[in-house]
């Protein structure tokens, strides 16, 4: 009897130390920081268990002891719900924050960014170039991104999206994204066609887009753009044409060589505002809100000119006299500038 209860004894003591170990080393492994020096993002697929993850964690040198790491789900059973997503992790993350995040669902968030002033095409090579996008349009043609968004509207489609920068998660198409920006623009520009002030010489919201379309590409200046506003407002009243660069630059598409010269200028397009009377058929770029909101409240002036002054800024003025003596004193800042 004596040996027996001497062999269960020892037999205990083996099992408990096992354990003991086992124990040591499944917390020692979930308070192990992941073998990372900078933000990686791991991708947990849909219908993954427990021991998938624990080699795609090892292949992807996550984790050392993949074994191990099944234990600790086993002991940790809130751990194993973790959710199909894709996740950022950092340096200092442990292996349990890890399971812990991917059982929170609480996926990595990318950003877009979509800048005022640009065009839709740029914003469609950027979502071309983004390996995070789920890219369902078949080419980025106008005509292909109006049908996916379904546009009966037989206005032009540039400028009917919102700039900001947009926060998705992988896997997010590209449809949808420009679907958010579309219907922020909307909305924005029905408030601001509904407030804005009476006579102005709009047709329909669209001409209001394109205004601040115009805006956008002639001034970065925000204290100048309600000022502008105006000149080409006092031009669509008094029958003048419009004559500006940006509407030309965009009617020329890629022949545009980087400077217009005065063939551009003679060349006719739907959009050489020097050659038409009244507004181009549509926006040439994105506005941003505060050339929107310049489009439907401008300022009260009698400007027909403006040129800028070589500072950043413009010149404006009420006579063709003035402001050929201000594009004369333009043109020789910049000779000053290039002589230095």
């Amino acid at each position: 009897m004596k040996i027996l209860r001497r062999v269960v004894l020892i037999f205990i003591i083996v099992v408990g130390l096992a354990l003991a170990a086992g124990l040591w080393k499944v917390n020692r492994l979930a308070n192990a920081h992941l073998s990372i020096q900078q933000d990686t993002y791991f991708t947990v697929a849909s219908g993954t268990r427990r021991i998938a993850l624990a080699q795609q964690l090892y292949k992807a040198r996550l984790i050392r002891q993949p074994r191990v790491f099944q234990w600790l789900l086993y002991l940790h059973p809130g751990l194993t719900n973790f959710k199909a997503g894709t996740y950022r992790l950092t340096p200092k993350m442990r292996v349990a924050d890890m399971m812990t995040l991917f059982a929170s669902g609480k996926e990595a968030q990318f950003p877009m960014r979509f800048i005022e002033g640009m065009r839709l095409s740029d914003w469609l090579k950027q979502l071309r170039a983004s390996p995070w996008i789920k890219h369902t349009l078949s080419d980025d043609s106008y005509a292909t991104v109006a049908k996916s968004l379904q546009w009966d509207d037989s206005s032009p489609l540039e400028g009917w999206f919102w700039p900001d920068t947009w926060l998705y998660t992988a896997g997010t198409s590209d449809v949808s994204l420009l679907k958010r920006a579309h219907r922020r623009m909307v909305n924005a520009v029905n408030d601001e066609w509904n407030a804005r002030d009476k006579n102005l010489p709009y047709k329909d919201k669209n001409a209001l887009l394109t205004m601040a379309s115009i805006i956008e590409k002639e001034t970065a200046v925000a204290v100048e753009r309600d000022r502008v506003a105006s000149v080409f407002i006092n031009r669509l009243r008094t029958g003048m044409r419009l004559q500006t660069d940006p509407t030309v630059i965009y009617g020329l598409g890629d022949n545009y060589t980087g400077r217009l010269t005065r063939r551009d200028l003679e060349t006719p397009t739907p959009y050489n505002t020097y050659i038409i009377s009244g507004m181009p058929p549509g926006p040439i770029a994105i506005p941003g809100l505060a050339s929107l909101r310049a489009a439907a409240h401008p300022a009260k002036t009698a400007f027909l000119y403006f040129v800028a002054d070589g500072k950043g800024g413009h010149t404006f003025n009420t006579n063709l006299r003035d402001h050929n003596r201000a594009v004369r004193d333009y043109l020789q800042t910049l000779r000053d500038k290039n002589e230095q």
